[in-house]
């Protein structure tokens, strides 16, 4: 039996999608509101059970559907079962272990967990609330994680437009109190990197490249790389440690920078060229390389998400069409040109439309080699593909 009983919210309209998002415009006010993050259930204009989840009336997103059988509850038990079963994906299914210390736990709506973003760092468990849903039943999640990571650290926090647009307030927080998270240092194919909440956004370290900074160390040995917007080096410390003859990394932040200099320490050992870290505006320094005649056998492009609002999109793809523009004109003939965009408002074709008018512009000709995304441990549902959000093309430059 379902006990205690929860608060129920009815939709105006008939729903016929599977979509766990019910939007404000949708949902009947209800008389008396739960507070924001609240479990309720949900029922349609006729009365019929639709399903249970969290219930926000500040927020454009008012319903999140988590369950839609009717016997179940949404309750410590739920989220202990949806968290292994995400687990056990990484582990048993994808065999995550055997490759990284680092891969995400839990992606949100790809994972049935709307509005929770979970991400291991060896024993160090990064989550991120999306949802004030997911941050009220904070203590839920952090047992079920617990199940899974006997001795796991944690470092919880919520960006502040989340914060804004969900009507909650968070401070980060992390499991030993006190001042910040300790770094962790993880492995990814053999190669070590340093997670740090701390130190850099988010922890400096994204765990959805994996695969493509693999793939693209396999085309590097005795190449000259440039890593542009370089972060904190993940491709162009694969690439030093897979036998790269010069690596170039370029970013804005000196912080970022540091880190990305201390992991390429890490990884000394291992052999292989020092890669060059260096401060600076790409555009700029883009232009005064190609003005000298530098040309790169290799050139990787991942620059930060451009924008989270819909208005903005038409903008972002023109600041991703003069950065691409400029990135393939210090490419040299033959070499291969990698190229990203994290903006999940920014549509895979829109990304390639993009890519093929900075070719024209730029007088190069591409040859795309592989059009990819974030790694298996980000999945995401058919009926929901605003959980897709990276794009990963891989190109010759022919000319």
């Amino acid at each position: 039996m379902n006990a205690p009983a929860n608060p129920v919210v009815r939709l105006r309209n008939p729903w016929r999608s599977t979509h766990p998002w019910v939007f404000q415009k949708v949902v009947e006010k209800p008389a008396q509101k739960p507070k924001p993050g609240s479990l309720v259930d949900i029922v349609g204009v006729d009365g019929e059970w639709i399903g249970r989840g969290f219930y926000n009336g500040h927020s454009r997103i008012a319903l999140r559907i988590l369950e839609t059988h009717p016997d179940v509850d949404v309750d410590a038990a739920w989220f202990a079962r949806r968290i292994a079963e995400a687990v056990a994906l990484r582990r048993e299914v994808l065999r995550l272990d055997a490759v990284s210390d680092a891969w995400r736990v839990v992606h949100s709506e790809g994972d049935g967990l709307s509005g929770l973003v979970v991400d291991r760092y060896a024993d160090l468990l990064v989550v991120e609330f999306f949802s004030a849903g997911m941050f009220r039943h904070r203590e839920w999640i952090y047992d079920a994680l617990r199940a899974q990571f006997p001795g796991c650290r944690f470092h919880a926090f919520a960006d502040e437009h989340v914060q804004k647009q969900e009507s909650f307030d968070f401070k980060p927080w992390n499991s030993s109190g006190g001042g910040p998270s300790a770094p962790a240092i993880v492995t990814e194919h053999g190669i070590r990197f340093r997670a740090d909440p701390a130190g850099a956004h988010k922890t400096g370290f994204f765990a959805d490249q994996r695969d493509n900074r693999q793939w693209l160390s396999e085309h590097v040995a005795g190449k000259r790389v440039l890593d542009l917007c370089c972060n904190t080096g993940g491709f162009g410390v694969y690439a030093a440690v897979r036998g790269a003859a010069e690596v170039v990394g370029i970013d804005i932040d000196e912080d970022v920078l540091e880190i990305a200099r201390g992991n390429a320490k890490l990884n000394s050992a291992a052999g292989g060229v020092k890669p060059r870290f260096v401060q600076a505006d790409i555009f700029p320094w883009l232009r005064d390389a190609a003005a000298r005649g530098d040309r790169y056998d290799v050139v990787v492009l991942d620059p930060a998400k451009m924008t989270r609002d819909r208005d903005q999109v038409i903008p972002a793809l023109k600041k991703y069409l003069d950065m691409n523009k400029l990135a393939l004109g210090v490419v040299a003939p033959g070499g291969l040109f990698a190229t990203f965009s994290c903006t999940g408002l920014v549509s895979e074709d829109e990304f390639l439309g993009m890519l093929r008018r900075a070719a024209f512009y730029s007088g190069r000709t591409i040859q795309v080699l592989k059009v990819a995304g974030a790694g298996p441990d980000h999945p995401f549902l058919a009926s929901v593909p605003e959980s897709r959000y990276l794009k990963a093309v891989f190109c010759r430059v022919l000319d």
